[in-house]
């Protein structure tokens, strides 16, 4: 059987890159949606007295008659669990990577689009923007955007829609340019679709596959970035989980306590990792000049 009369289901699971991609997405995922379920305790609970304890250390009940914790990634310096901030960590982190990276593509694929299929005065208009916006360094842009916007979720969301659309927006459209010169698109011109018509219903599904890639490359992108505002105590509240905000305190024990900074480094880098595997594998096996 040749590989194009494979299912695609068959070929994904075959692909390693999709696998591992997969595997790691779903550990996110399940570790941000069931993290009430998952933390061992409340990750903003203090326990003074059990300051920077190594792991697999069991803690001694605050209360008589509670049972006693076991820290499977220590503690941080006020005493709260690394295993349950790692974990809420996690929800924060995949809110953003979903919402920054579904909004910069919707954005950057419509004026990507447009810009690609009318040409003209509108592709020259939306060039210049997009030159304009890659002009500022990303992650200064997104600092000072956040920094005017004030601290928040939302905020950081906002700034990295706002930082990345450009990304979506300067590929989709070489891609829409390429397939609007194809004799599929030209037939449905003869068939009598309008422009825009043929641009969402015929171009841009043949350019799905791109987008697929793209988005998950974006996610991981987002993580980062949100990961950077915490460290520098822009993005949610003080105090709560976010891997940035543990990395940036981390730092400060790094010589007595290496796990508190290494613990949310390994889990930022598996996940970017993660997403660019899958990004990779499925457009590997979905594309179709690719798979050739």
């Amino acid at each position: 059987m040749s590989r194009a009369a494979v299912p695609i289901h068959a070929r994904l699971v075959r692909n390693p890159r999709v696998v591992l991609g997969a595997l790691i997405v779903l550990v996110l995922l399940v570790s941000a949606v069931f993290a009430p379920w998952l933390a061992p305790v409340d990750p903003l609970a203090q326990d003074l007295m059990s300051p920077l304890l190594p792991p697999g250390t069991l803690a001694e009940p605050l209360m008589e008659g509670d049972a006693a914790v076991m820290h499977w990634l220590g503690t941080d310096s006020l005493g709260r669990d690394v295993v349950s901030r790692m974990i809420w960590g996690a929800r924060t982190a995949l809110i953003v990577a979903l919402l920054a990276a579904t909004l910069s593509a919707l954005v950057g694929t419509l004026l990507g689009g447009l810009a690609g299929y009318f040409g003209g005065r509108l592709d020259a208009v939306i060039c210049r923007m997009v030159d304009v916006w890659m002009a500022f360094p990303p992650v200064l842009l997104a600092v000072v955007l956040v920094a005017l916007l004030g601290t928040g979720l939302t905020s950081v969301i906002i700034a990295i829609v706002v930082v990345d659309w450009t990304r979506f927006a300067r590929i989709v459209r070489a891609e829409v340019r390429a397939q609007r010169q194809l004799d599929y698109v030209t037939s449905a011109q003869m068939l009598g679709l309008g422009p825009i018509r043929t641009l969402f219903s015929e171009i841009l599904p043949n350019v799905a596959p791109l987008l697929i890639t793209l988005v998950t490359l974006e996610m991981g992108v987002a993580i980062v970035v949100e990961a950077i505002l915490s460290f520098v105590g822009l993005s949610i509240a003080s105090g709560e989980a976010t891997w940035g905000s543990m990395i940036g305190e981390g730092r400060l024990y790094v010589n007595q306590s290496p796990w508190l900074m290494t613990v949310p480094i390994i889990a930022t880098i598996v996940s970017v990792v993660g997403l660019n595997a899958l990004g990779d594998g499925l457009r590997h096996e979905l594309d179709p000049v690719v798979r050739k």
